[in-house]
């Protein structure tokens, strides 16, 4: 599984439902992810530009963008923005990999240099 981070924004119309009667939205969070497959690991209200966040496991890419797809369409939030988490482990992987394949990138402006190596190669 992969982990995730959602931002989200409730809209006026959310935030009046909730103070009239409020609940625990955490509790919808966890059975939206686990509907997916997937279990969500935190679940945090915020002040600032956004109203909260949501980490979560999820078995794949379609899988989360089925929990923001679902979450869109009751028209209670009005936006979300969703990235990807790496691991230590998994971005320590990453850096390793990309010491690999960092001699294939030719950087820009460098590009008549970058080929006359690789035509020397024939």
């Amino acid at each position: 599984m992969s982990t995730y981070l959602t931002f989200f924004t409730y809209t006026r119309d959310a935030w009046q439902r909730m103070v009239q009667e409020p609940e625990n939205r955490e509790e919808a969070a966890r059975a939206v992810v686990g509907a997916a497959g997937g279990d969500l690991v935190a679940f945090y209200w915020m002040l600032g530009e956004h109203d909260g966040i949501a980490i979560y496991d999820a078995p794949s890419p379609s899988a989360a963008a089925a929990v923001n797809a679902a979450i869109a369409a009751s028209g209670q939030v009005a936006g979300t923005r969703t990235a990807p988490l790496l691991s230590s482990e998994e971005a320590r992987a990453t850096l390793e990999l990309a010491q690999v394949v960092s001699s294939s990138y030719a950087p820009p402006g460098k590009l008549a240099e970058w080929r006359a190596g690789y035509d020397e190669l024939g």
